[in-house]
């Protein structure tokens, strides 16, 4: 699979935006899918995955703001951001895992990734 997000650029702090990723391939039903984020000079992070069954998991941080969701007919995951913090600032990377997502959690569980997309909020 191969995957191309869009959407993000700039917000206000409290504002919404919301990102997708476009996955190519026909077995896209059979992957769990991550949004990863990696602000300058700090690691990359895990935001939100869903699995093949549409279970959803958050970061502590972003619970109740954002929403993960994703569209198997149509290859897409979303991210819904809502709420947003300035040092919510970064690139975000959609991620695939072939298979459950049961203990994925890290970048290394994650084989395949997206280019990124920049999200910047201002105070």
């Amino acid at each position: 699979v191969q995957l191309v997000e869009s959407g993000g650029g700039s917000a206000q702090s409290g504002g919404s935006l919301g990102l997708s990723c476009i996955a190519s391939g026909s077995t896209y039903r059979n992957y769990c899918m991550g949004w990863f984020r990696q602000a300058p000079g700090k690691e990359r992070e895990a935001v939100a995955t869903i699995s093949i069954g549409g279970g959803t998991s958050y970061a502590d941080s972003v619970k109740g703001r954002f929403t993960i969701s994703r569209d198997n007919a149509k290859n897409s995951l979303n991210l819904q951001m809502n709420s947003l913090k300035p040092e919510e600032t970064a690139m975000y990377y959609c991620a695939a895992r072939y298979g459950s997502c049961s203990g994925a959690w890290q970048q290394s569980e994650f084989r395949t990734w997206g280019q990124g997309t920049q999200v910047t909020v201002s105070s």
